[in-house]
């Protein structure tokens, strides 16, 4: 069970409100609705909880590149939500390698066929057999292949700035304790609690 909110600072303390995920497929997106919730460019926190799993904050302060806290990797890496939270950057990945790489691969294996080279090259076929057999390989040793959340790939545990909170007076040690329902926690150190409980 999922459960977002965002809060809105203003002049006039923080404003709550529950937050759909529908439509929001990438950072971009989920940004883009904390800035539009944002008055006079002042911060916004975007909090995202899977129960019981994990909890994690975006926040958003104007123009200024989107800050992000996850408290477990590799259990968000397994969320759809999660996903959106844990990029290439915050995991320490070149950006697209993985998407580089496939495209490679797919452009040698049509290099054969589509130049329509004779069967005549020993060492183009051994290639081809070596290229065929290793990816069946992996493909056996895969139960499922589409499942790209490789324990190794992700860290277990926190990830992300630890002091995304700091100047609200939420440490960095007080974040990493924070596990289930962070949430009210969080809301207290801002005094937020009330107008959570609004729209919880």
């Amino acid at each position: 069970m999922y459960f977002a909110a965002l809060l809105a600072r203003t002049e006039d303390g923080w404003e709550a409100s529950d937050t759909e995920l529908d439509d929001v497929e990438t950072l971009s997106d989920l940004t883009d609705l904390a800035q539009e919730a944002s008055v006079d460019e002042d911060t916004v926190l975007v909090y995202i909880e899977q129960e019981d799993a994990w909890f994690g904050i975006l926040r958003v302060d104007g123009e200024e590149d989107p800050r992000i806290y996850v408290s477990d990797a590799s259990a968000a890496a397994r969320s759809s939500y999660g996903e959106i939270l844990l990029t290439d950057e915050l995991l320490g990945r070149e950006p697209g390698a993985e998407d580089e790489i496939a495209a490679l691969e797919e452009l040698v294996d049509l290099d054969g066929t589509e130049d329509g080279e004779p069967d005549g090259s020993a060492s183009s076929s051994a290639t081809t057999t070596d290229r065929t057999t290793t990816r069946d390989a992996d493909t056996d040793s895969d139960p499922d292949p589409d499942s790209h959340s490789d324990p190794d790939s992700v860290p277990a545990g926190p990830i992300g700035e630890l002091g995304i909170l700091a100047d609200f007076g939420v440490s960095e040690k007080d974040l990493l304790t924070l596990r289930t329902d962070a949430l009210t926690e969080i809301a207290d150190a801002l005094g937020a609690s009330e107008v959570l409980e609004a729209v919880r």
